[in-house]
């Protein structure tokens, strides 16, 4: 198989997967037991926060673990909002963990901003600067698309959060382990992230919440995670993140090679089918993603056929993947609906390899084309 949807998740790195198997029957202990076990598995989590902590920029202590990087967004959505008065802000193109749960504080009687973005998908500082002149208990805003890989400028954001005196979150889950991330310099009061991302494990989530901003705990029970994150940790998850985060440095450094690749995948489709557009191609991007839209075709009848083929691939969120509604990321950037029904998400990593973007190239114009004889792209 031909492995295209790294946004979705990665392959555990291979030292990643060593450090289970040897964690597994080794730090059983419960890292909140006070005998030698117990304080040998709290010292080997200690040590993965510590690198999960340097790849970010930040400090061991803003590092929180949790179950998933949803509950990580809802946790520090969710406790700022029970401590703050005023509205919650965020984006039209967040991920579902965080549109979702401000929808759900709207249900619920919070005021909340949906704020619009430009065509390429990016919030101007002028746009939050405005929506910010009301009260507003925090702001949310996704560093790196997860169904474009469009980059927003999160910098320039803190500054004006921090003109304003708000809070500001990012969701830096498809940042992370892909280019280089310096959380302290960003500016930023809160981001979240999952290991998953970037060749670690599912089932661990990152919170960084800098130090001096309360944030209460979404899960509670136990004072586990310095009372942050009640409950047992997934030690073998948070050890691989570690691991994970060990590693990714030469993973960020092989980003221009990436990113080669994909301008490849890119302007080969484009050269070789009609009606092809890359939506978000005039911003600045992820190395490795790519959303691309094919005209008159629906994508999830071409994944179907990429499927077979041997190419796995996704039309967006993997979350959402069985929608037959176009992505309302596309559409919040302008997208007409007959190119958003025919977009597909590529995203590589640096594991791809030249033959197997040759062979993918191939394969999608293969399908385009058979798929467009059956219904012809309309005028």
């Amino acid at each position: 198989m031909i492995y295209l949807d790294n946004n979705a998740t990665t392959r555990p790195d291979d030292a990643v997967v060593e450090r289970v198997r040897d964690s597994v029957g080794e730090a059983f202990g419960n890292p909140s037991s006070v005998h030698a076990l117990g304080q040998q598995t709290r010292a080997a989590i200690d040590e993965a926060r510590a690198s999960v902590a340097e790849l970010v920029g930040c400090r061991d202590r803003e590092i929180t673990f949790t179950g998933s990087g949803t509950e990580a967004t809802n946790t520090l959505l969710r406790g700022l909002a029970s401590k703050r008065a005023g509205r919650i802000v965020t984006t039209v193109v967040e991920h579902d963990a965080t549109h979702r749960t401000v929808e759900t504080l709207g249900e619920s009687g919070r005021d909340v901003a949906f704020l619009p973005v430009d065509e390429s998908g990016r919030l101007s500082p002028e746009t939050m600067r405005e929506a910010l002149d009301e009260d507003a208990a925090v702001v949310s805003v996704i560093w790196a698309n997860n169904e474009t890989g469009v980059l927003n400028d999160v910098a320039s954001l803190a500054e004006v959060c921090r003109e304003k005196g708000v809070p500001l979150h990012v969701d830096a889950t498809q940042m992370v382990g892909k280019l280089p991330v310096d959380l302290h310099a960003v500016g930023c009061d809160a981001a979240t992230f999952s290991p998953h991302k970037f060749h670690g494990l599912k089932g661990v989530g990152c919170l960084y919440v800098r130090r001096g901003l309360r944030v209460p705990p979404l899960v509670v029970g136990g004072p586990q995670e310095r009372d942050r994150r009640g409950g047992t940790e997934n030690v073998v998850g948070i050890l691989a993140a570690g691991v994970a985060a060990e590693t990714s440095p030469d993973r960020i450094a092989a980003a221009g090679d990436t990113a080669a690749k994909r301008d490849r995948l890119e302007q080969s489709l484009v050269d070789a089918l009609p009606d092809v557009r890359i939506n978000g191609l005039d911003a600045d991007r992820l190395p490795n993603t790519s959303n691309i839209a094919f005209k008159g075709v629906q994508a999830e009848a071409l994944l179907m056929l990429m499927n077979e083929a041997g190419v796995c691939a996704s039309a967006g969120a993997a979350c959402s993947s069985g929608s037959l509604e176009p992505s309302r990321v596309l559409l919040a950037m302008g997208v007409p609906e007959p190119w958003a029904f025919g977009s597909i998400r590529l995203s590589l990593s640096r594991e791809t390899t030249d033959a197997e973007v040759g062979d993918a190239i191939r394969i999608i114009s293969e399908s385009v084309t058979r798929l467009r004889r059956v219904m012809p792209v309309a005028a």
